[in-house]
């Protein structure tokens, strides 16, 4: 009998190097703050050159890899689709994800080398990234388990994928397979950078394939071209049923068939790196949602598991949500 999974994860998969850094450091590489920027092997081997005597910590990454960890961290069952290469890196990264909890199984590339993330961390908590994507943009539509996809309830796809010929064939392979077999999609904008590039894509997109929009306010607005958060909610809420838009401190705004709504979020006692606050934001929904809770509860429970992961460094939480279900228990 073949196993039945709570989502169906597929995104770029990268080896993250967390580095905490000064403003100054960013400065002296000529970095833009709080983004991500696409970098090839070269200048990456320049960076690290440059922060060989910062601590560092490896974690397996990328953003819809991410979610899919802190889903498995509440409960929840995942299957996660990215590409490595048959590299020390790419056996770190499938260990790692294991480890977490969630399959991985698709065969690495026998070339190139597996993808990797540095994630420079400063003092105000923002993160600034530089990605080279390396053999994570050879995922192909024949890496994506259609079997476990059926098996799936929701599938999460990353906008970050939309950078590569190959990757967005994969991205539109696995919506148009959920469609088929009747999951349902969900799919995150990934950063202002990729809305940008690829604005009116992501518009078509969202209006053929997505059941379920995650975006911050920032690449809602950018995707609606517009100054005002809830009009970017308003927008895109015309273009799909169920839209979920964190806002920093104001916590998330949720629009259902149209009608928006704020959910207030959780103090953040002690920030100190918003790497993964979105990720684990969705995870949070993702998470709720499969497991029948309301969509108001679903999304209460993004908002607290983000501001646990703001209290972390990095994109993995070493708290157990399991101990913490009991936050939004009785919220309907």
């Amino acid at each position: 009998m073949n196993q039945k999974f709570d989502v169906f994860g597929v995104g770029n998969a990268l080896v993250d190097t967390l580095v905490p850094v000064e403003h100054s450091h960013l400065d002296d590489i000529s970095v833009k703050k709080g983004i991500m920027t696409l970098v090839d092997t070269t200048e990456q081997e320049k960076y690290l050159d440059y922060l060989k005597s910062h601590s560092k910590q490896l974690r397996s990454g990328g953003s819809a890899a991410n979610t899919m960890i802190s889903i498995a961290n509440a409960g929840g069952t995942g299957f996660y689709t990215g590409k490595v290469a048959n590299d020390d890196l790419g056996k770190f990264y499938k260990d790692d994800m294991e480890k977490a909890g969630i399959q991985f199984l698709v065969e690495p590339s026998n070339s190139g080398k597996t993808g990797t993330c540095i994630v420079l961390t400063t003092p105000d908590a923002d993160r600034t990234m530089l990605t080279n994507l390396s053999v994570s943009t050879t995922l192909s539509k024949s890496d994506i388990n259609v079997e476990n996809l059926k098996n799936s309830k929701i599938v999460y796809v990353e906008g970050y994928l939309w950078d590569g010929t190959n990757t967005k064939e994969a991205s539109i392979h696995t919506m148009e397979s959920a469609k088929k077999f009747g999951s349902k999609v969900a799919y995150t904008y990934s950063d202002p950078f990729c809305v940008n590039r690829s604005r009116a894509d992501f518009i078509k997109l969202t209006e053929e394939f997505v059941d379920i929009a995650f975006c911050n306010h920032d690449e809602a607005m950018a995707l609606s071209e517009t100054d005002n958060p809830e009009d970017a909610i308003r927008d895109i809420g015309t273009r799909c049923k169920l839209v979920f838009m964190t806002w920093g401190s104001r916590g998330a705004f949720v629009s259902v068939d149209g009608v928006i709504k704020p959910i207030t979020g959780y103090p953040v006692k002690n920030p100190l790196d918003s790497n993964g606050a979105g990720d684990a934001f969705a995870a949070g929904v993702l998470f709720g949602l499969t497991q029948g809770y309301s969509i108001e509860k679903s999304c209460k429970w993004g908002n607290y598991v983000a501001s646990q992961m703001i209290q972390e460094i990095g994109a993995r939480l070493s708290i157990d949500l399991k101990d913490h279900l009991h936050v939004v228990k009785d919220h309907q």
